[in-house]
């Protein structure tokens, strides 16, 4: 006996549910690369094809404008501030973050819901509102014009909010694991070193390709900390080459294009570690 045959149903809820989903991501999409084509585009014109044909692919490519920024000694030197700064700074928090987010996810004290309060607090005001009292500090501690001034601002902002990444993720490792450590003979700063880093990788690669997007992007702190030209880093760099090259759109967006580059790449290779250290919540085994 055959059955009879039942076409499939179709799912017109599904389909308008798929289609509003793809549009939206094909905009999302659009909004995002098309800026970024657009500057790669203007980067390879001359200043007459930039301003004639905006829009039009360069054919064939000119990368006299580029060749000029790299002969340069400025932007290498720009370059070498900004790794310095970067470096260091994700050096720092990574420190600071891991030791804190130990502390207030493995420890117990009297005062320790007034200090998590403190650093959840301090993720609802931005550099922009305590820009002003941080001069003021660096001023009288003599960092001003230091790039280590620039180094410990970047540090001390990006610290709340990568402490409760980092305390959510070690407040999921299981407390047996602990015990068993303790039992093994392990002190609180071995089962913290060798076994509670290790598995927090996924987090803390997670924290640190954050912070050095953050840093690398980082135009406000310098701007207020760096007076020194030889100081300067790409961000800031970029903002003075507008103001000397404002007439040559194409040689600012060469500018700018390659001052983006490292951080393009960065994040090609760092997404994974991102969206994996920020989804885990927990260890298994």
């Amino acid at each position: 006996m055959t059955l009879p045959y039942s076409r499939p149903r179709w799912n017109t809820k599904k389909f308008v549910s798929r289609f509003i989903q793809y549009s939206v991501l094909s905009l999302i999409v659009v909004i995002v690369f098309v800026p970024l084509v657009m500057l790669i585009f203007g980067a390879l014109k001359t200043r007459g094809e930039f301003m004639t044909r905006p829009y039009v692919v360069p054919i064939p490519p000119r990368w006299e404008n580029i060749i000029s920024i790299l002969s340069h000694a400025s932007f290498w030197l720009m370059l070498r501030n900004s790794l310095v700064v970067m470096v260091a700074a994700t050096a720092g928090v990574l420190l600071v973050c891991s030791l804190a987010a130990f502390v207030f996810a493995r420890m117990e004290f009297r005062s320790k819901p007034i200090f998590i309060n403190l650093f959840t607090v301090g993720l609802m005001f931005p550099i922009n509102v305590a820009i002003l009292p941080v001069y003021f500090v660096l001023r009288q501690m003599d960092m001003i014009d230091k790039l280590w001034g620039v180094i410990l601002v970047q540090i001390a902002f990006q610290l709340s909010g990568n402490i409760m990444i980092l305390r959510g993720f070690f407040t999921a490792i299981p407390a047996e694991l602990q015990d068993a450590a303790y039992m093994d003979g392990c002190t609180v700063f071995d089962f913290f070193w060798r076994i509670l880093l290790p598995l927090a990788r996924p987090a803390l690669s997670a924290v640190a390709a954050l912070t050095m997007i953050v840093s690398w992007n980082d135009l406000l702190v310098p701007l207020v900390v760096i007076n020194n030209e030889k100081l300067w880093t790409l961000p800031l760099g970029t903002m003075q080459f507008q103001g000397q090259y404002g007439q040559d759109l194409a040689m600012i967006s060469a500018f700018v294009a390659l001052s983006a580059v490292p951080t393009i790449i960065f994040y090609l290779f760092a997404e994974r570690q991102i969206v994996s250290g920020l989804t885990a919540g927990a260890v298994k085994g």
